[in-house]
């Protein structure tokens, strides 16, 4: 006999506008502000990689965690996303339901000590639209990312313009959404399809590993994100390398950068002792040193991301020429 298993169905939703809101669209920060004081001497280096990537069509590659738009980097995302300095996109689920939100409300995040001791912690009706999304754009042969897009894009969500997933079905750069199931409050909705949402978020895979394809001679950053970036990066570079070597080409020679909080020491050039904290840490021994070992560089860049984005922003427009 099969374990019992809880109904969804008896869940209580409610709207959107009787939730507490931590997060608005006075986060944002805009292209044409002045930059901040932060400064870091690999930025410099790393602002002229991007540039020189895309003039030799690599890809560039974002991987960004859900604070990196909670912080309010989204609108310089979506510029380099015109500018064609940003090929790809990634986020995890969680980065995506901020978007939405704030594409369709222009407020997002939750307080979960409240809403979880009211046992209503992401019970929140319009958010569960991201359900809806996914299983129409699975019947559309889309990916998790661009089925959302679309429905901020053709639904005339009032603040789309800020929406980097509406961004990215606008201008056909992929955004993709890298999901695990039981980790988004969407997936608590009683109209929440498990088998789109794999089927979506497994197409997402496959295009963030088409782009990884095209990453000789690119760069690779991992902003915010301790599991989901690392891990989905590592197995895409493994897959990509695998069809390279067969077609004899490398994919040896591009840069890595992470960004985070994490004191890391100063040596980064090699992977710490399995003894140490710092060796659990994904994006150092994954990004940082395994996967540029043979031939790649790569940089870490530590400090909130609302001062290390917007720095990496200008220094790739600097690098261009367009400051």
């Amino acid at each position: 006999m099969p374990f019992a298993q809880f109904d969804p169905s008896r869940l209580r939703l409610l709207p959107l506008a009787e939730r507490q809101h931590d997060v608005d669209r006075s986060c944002f920060i805009w292209a044409e502000q002045t930059p901040g004081g932060f400064s870091h001497p690999d930025l410099v280096q790393l602002g002229r990689a991007v540039v020189e990537a895309r003039r030799t069509g690599a890809s560039v590659i974002f991987f960004c965690g859900a604070h990196v738009l909670r912080q309010g980097c989204s609108p310089l995302l979506i510029d380099l996303m015109e500018r064609g300095m940003l090929t790809h996109l990634a986020l995890n689920g969680a980065g995506a339901i901020h978007d939405f939100e704030l594409a369709l409300i222009g407020k997002t995040c939750e307080s979960v000590a409240r809403y979880v001791s009211l046992g209503q912690f992401g019970l929140w009706q319009e958010t569960g639209w991201i359900n809806e999304a996914v299983s129409a754009g699975v019947r559309d042969g889309l990916g998790f990312g661009e089925a959302v897009g679309r429905m901020i894009e053709e639904r005339q969500f009032p603040f789309r313009a800020t929406s980097v997933l509406a961004a990215g079905y606008r201008l056909r750069v992929p955004v993709t959404v890298h999901v695990a199931i039981g980790q988004d409050i969407i997936h608590e909705h009683p109209n929440f399809d498990a088998a789109a949402t794999g089927v979506a978020t497994y197409r997402d895979f496959l295009i963030f590993t088409q782009s990884v394809s095209q990453l000789e001679g690119g760069v690779f950053c991992n902003i915010g994100t301790a599991v989901a970036g690392p891990e989905v990066y590592l197995k895409a570079l493994a897959m990509a390398r695998n069809v390279a070597h067969q077609e004899g080409r490398q994919i040896r020679h591009f840069i890595t950068a992470v960004f985070d909080l994490a004191d890391l020491g100063e040596d980064l050039s090699r992977e710490a002792a399995k003894d140490d904290p710092r060796y659990y840490f994904r994006p150092f021994k994954t990004i940082l040193v395994r996967t540029v070992a043979d031939g790649g560089r790569s940089f870490y860049i530590r400090g909130q991301h609302r001062e290390t984005v917007p720095a990496l922003y200008h220094e790739i427009l600097r690098a261009a020429g367009w400051r």
